[in-house]
């Protein structure tokens, strides 16, 4: 089995663990930004690396290649790493796990997951993902919690898992985690399904807060928060340009503030939805690139 590479596994307080991974479980970057926003700001150190080779097919998941600032070419490969933090605040360390939804052998995946956390005295494992759903932009993120176990559930006033149908590697971790022993919980943002062509900083601190009091670590959300809001700019000024987006989304603001939102909706294309705010979020993006007027000669 293929085992994580580590520096050295380091000595924490019964740590949280956070993971989160790119691709099909996370809408918008939402999770992965939300794991790396912690990285940061807790100055979490990175102890653990996955070989990318025996997961990824690479023509569908492919490497990147960037200069160095020497201006050297370097090849970034599909990267699963793992950063610890320790806590000056709460009672527990922290650990955060950044991935990449692998291609191939899930199983061993997540296997590889498991033994790197055996070794780790973890307290509660939290995974990190975010979906596409019939939500308004306009209206407070929602976020979902659950347990598979019951008195976790309970405890933490999470609710039971009753999803059924395609799943993701987080799905898969959770219940390798489970099958292992370990205590486990989810975290699910709910993101708006017609704006896709852009990060959602919303649902980045939707995640934030949910996180905040299980990890007993204040965040300051100031540039998040300036970040959310020329997203909200953004996406008003692209919908206000087409009335039968704007009525869609009244539709779902009504379905939101009622709480029944399996009511049906009006008659409109989801595709053509989809790519009318994005040609117009691209447009918005475009204008504000481009410069401003000249001044005078001096």
């Amino acid at each position: 089995m293929t085992s994580f590479d580590t520096d050295r596994v380091p000595d924490l307080r019964s740590p949280i663990v956070i993971l989160a991974f790119s691709g099909w479980n996370d809408a918008a970057s939402s999770a992965t930004n939300a794991a790396r926003f912690i990285v940061r700001r807790m100055g979490a150190r990175r102890f653990a690396t996955l070989p990318a080779d025996p997961f990824y097919s690479f023509t569908d998941t492919r490497p990147t290649v960037r200069s160095s600032p020497s201006g050297e070419r370097v090849i970034h490969w599909p990267a699963n790493e793992f950063f610890y933090a320790r806590n000056e605040v709460g009672s527990r360390d922290v650990v955060v796990g950044i991935g990449v939804e692998p291609n191939l052998r899930w199983p061993s995946f997540a296997a590889a997951y498991a033994e790197l956390l055996a070794q780790l005295n973890v307290n509660l494992v939290i995974t990190l993902g975010a979906l596409l759903a019939d939500v308004p932009h306009t209206r407070p993120v929602r976020v979902n919690g659950s347990a598979a176990d019951p008195e976790l559930a309970e405890r933490l006033n999470l609710s039971r898992s009753g999803y059924e149908g395609p799943t993701g590697i987080v799905g898969v971790i959770q219940q390798s985690l489970i099958a292992n022993g370990f205590p486990a919980m989810s975290l699910w943002a709910n993101v708006p399904h017609y704006i896709t062509a852009a990060q959602n900083p919303p649902a980045t601190v939707g995640l934030l807060e949910r996180l905040e009091h299980l990890l007993e670590v204040p965040f300051d959300y100031a540039d998040l928060r300036d970040a959310s809001e020329r997203f909200e700019r953004e996406v008003a000024a692209a919908l206000g340009t087409n009335s039968e987006i704007e009525d869609y989304v009244r539709q779902l603001e009504e379905a939101y503030d009622s709480g029944d939102e399996s009511k049906p909706m009006n008659e409109i294309s989801t595709g053509e939805v989809l790519r009318d705010v994005e040609d117009l979020l691209r447009q918005e993006r475009r204008d504000d690139d481009e410069p401003g007027p000249a001044g005078p000669a001096r």
